[in-house]
């Protein structure tokens, strides 16, 4: 077993243990996923898994491939549990984000793919980012923090080390552990609602 593949396997793992306590709060309805944000990031790591293989990134796309089927899940969910805290802003990111993925399709090149799946990924985070400071309570601490350390374990399964390969994984770890800071900060400054 090569060290790409051990750092792809704690990779998945991590993912995998991630969502288990994310998934478990939005039963428990302690957690509303905002469904724009968890359909754009299953779009993005969707597309980005096929690029990701295109580009020779071997074993080191497993963490992206279980985070997009895990966020295809969360999104089912969220059309039941989620936040109803939609604004026009939401709407204006999800459209953006749409008509950039779309642009890969047509250009079929994966550097200019992974630059606008992070960017997009950046603008699918702001919906989820304006929620977590409205409401700190309604987001699991702890999915965004595995979720940086996964993809983080991540970069070193990568066979190929590119921009192509490992742009997007570093763009989930600035954004997941903002988006981890953004609740933490905000929980120290408001106090939880009474259940």
């Amino acid at each position: 077993m090569t060290l790409q593949t051990i750092f792809a396997l704690l990779s998945a793992f991590v993912a995998v243990a991630s969502f288990v306590p994310y998934i478990r709060d939005i039963f428990r309805l302690k957690t509303t996923p905002h469904s724009y944000s968890w359909l754009m990031w299953a779009i993005l790591q969707g597309t980005t898994a096929l690029v990701m293989v295109d580009s020779g990134a071997g074993v080191g796309v497993a963490s992206v491939t279980v985070g997009a089927s895990l966020c295809t899940f969360v999104f089912l969910l969220s059309l039941r549990y989620g936040t109803k805290n939609i604004t026009r802003f939401d709407t204006v990111c999800l459209a953006g984000a749409l008509f950039t993925t779309s642009v890969w399709f047509i250009f079929h090149d994966g550097l200019l793919a992974i630059i606008l799946v992070s960017l997009i990924d950046l603008l699918a985070f702001l919906p989820t980012f304006r929620k977590a400071y409205e409401e700190p309570y309604s987001e699991t601490t702890s999915t965004y923090f595995l979720s940086g350390v996964s993809d983080g374990l991540a970069l070193f399964a990568l066979v190929t080390v590119s921009v192509t390969t490992s742009l997007y994984l570093v763009t989930l770890v600035i954004t997941n552990f903002s988006c981890l800071g953004i609740i933490l900060f905000r929980r120290a400054r408001v106090s939880a609602p009474l259940s």
